[in-house]
């Protein structure tokens, strides 16, 4: 049995039946794989842009009690200090890497060709690792840069262009509020569109200890150890169990926050004798919660998508079941003679089914390709921050071609059945 050739005589005695119904399969593939890439794009993209600022970090920062504890009223500021860093670092379960961050803005920074008011940040090394702070010049802040309180400083992308334009930094001083510090370091250019303090490319980093000593936090509340912000984050299956929970609830409680949130207060509750239940003691920010959100945002439009593509190429099914069914009613007198030659039942249901099947493998396959052709089209344009390209994964493509099979399955077997069903001697009397 030749399928291809019959195949080919039948799309071409239908030609415009044949082409709509091509173009539905078609047009189905190329729904699920384009609009599966789209959304694979955003939620990388997004993934790319949260990273910049840490992914799954969490920022502590100072607060206000809302409720009394221990006989002490409401409304008591809580100001977070660096006991409070060694006492999450030694109680914590569900934290990794932990780092103090004291802040200064409006620093007068001179270089010897310019000037330039700007923020800067005491830290410990490990922030780096968590702020996802890298440099394409020179090197990173080191633990014997804390340990010695060196005057050593690694300046962001944008400040670096301001203070020295087109010139190396690395090796240059620079006067911190006419102090002497030498550049060790400079960011990476970083496509960074959310922040607690402002660009990182505009900011400059220095050991905590050096930082401590030379800008100490100023007013009247502030120790020695007052600081501006705890920054952290979760062990990495910490952290992947909190989004899958969070996405499975469905509605995310921003201000209540999670297990960590919960962590969190218990442990600095302690130090600062307030609640664990106050929510507005301490400020925290958990990006996770960012990332759940979009996560549930694009699994929504995902789901409509591919609801659409299936309708779609359901469709397309049923159009090729219409196209087969006609073509088993015009080769009626041609089933009746195989079958009067000694062709069984099961020669002519596989024939029909092949032809079936085959059409609409080959209409998926062009739309699988005119999908693929589409998505590199696209990758060349430039692409927005949050936005990643057309990602095409295994798994779309798996989806697609199972699919496919499905609905070439399910619209060819009917009419191959009614074809194997044809009694011979009516089928050879029968006229058009």
């Amino acid at each position: 049995m030749n399928i291809l050739p019959q195949v080919w005589d039948n799309l071409r005695a239908n030609k415009l039946r044949s082409f709509l119904t091509m173009f539905g399969i078609m047009w189905g593939i190329i729904s699920i794989v384009i609009l599966s890439a789209l959304g694979e794009g955003f939620q990388r993209g997004n993934e790319a842009v949260l990273r910049e600022l840490g992914r799954n970090i969490v920022i502590i920062r100072n607060g206000r009690t809302s409720l009394q504890a221990g006989g002490v009223r409401a409304g008591r500021p809580i100001r977070i200090e660096f006991e409070d860093v060694l006492a999450l670092k030694r109680d914590s379960r569900l934290l990794e890497d932990i780092s103090p961050e004291v802040m200064k803005s409006n620093l007068r920074v001179k270089s010897a060709f310019n000037a330039a008011s700007l923020q800067m940040s005491g830290i410990w090394p490990v922030y780096q690792k968590i702020r996802t702070i890298e440099v394409d010049r020179g090197r990173l802040l080191s633990g014997m840069d804390d340990k010695e309180t060196r005057r050593v400083v690694v300046i962001g992308y944008e400040a670096a262009r301001q203070l020295f334009a087109d010139r190396d930094p690395i090796g240059q001083q620079v006067q911190l509020n006419s102090i002497p510090y030498t550049i060790i370091g400079k960011v990476r250019k970083k496509e960074q569109d959310s922040n607690y303090t402002g660009a990182d490319n505009e900011r400059l980093f220095i050991p905590y200890e050096t930082m401590r000593k030379d800008f100490p936090l100023p007013g009247g509340l502030n120790t020695p150890d007052t600081l501006s912000a705890i920054i952290a984050a979760p062990y990495e299956q910490v952290a992947e169990k909190l989004v899958t929970d969070l996405a499975k609830q469905g509605k995310i409680d921003f201000f209540k926050g999670g297990p960590l949130e919960d962590e969190i207060r218990a442990i600095v509750g302690k130090r600062h004798n307030f609640d664990r239940q106050d929510k507005e003691a301490l400020s925290i920010w958990n990006t996770a919660m960012e990332s759940v959100l979009f996560h549930n945002i694009i699994k929504a439009m995902n789901e409509f998508f591919v609801s659409v593509s299936l309708i779609t190429l359901a469709l397309g099914g049923v159009g090729v079941m219409n196209i087969m069914l006609i073509a088993v009613k015009e080769r009626t007198k041609e089933i009746g003679v195989r079958k009067a030659l000694g062709a069984t039942p099961g020669n002519i249901q596989w024939q029909f089914f092949g032809e079936g099947f085959v059409l609409t493998l080959f209409s998926g396959l062009i739309g699988l390709i005119g999908a693929f052709g589409l998505s590199s089209l696209i990758n060349l344009a430039p692409m927005p921050a949050r936005f990643a390209g057309m990602i095409i994964t295994w798994r779309t493509a798996a989806f697609s071609i199972a699919t496919l099979v499905a609905i070439g399955v399910i619209a060819s077997v009917y009419p191959a059945r009614r074809a194997a069903d044809l009694p011979p001697v009516e089928a050879l009397r029968f006229e058009m």
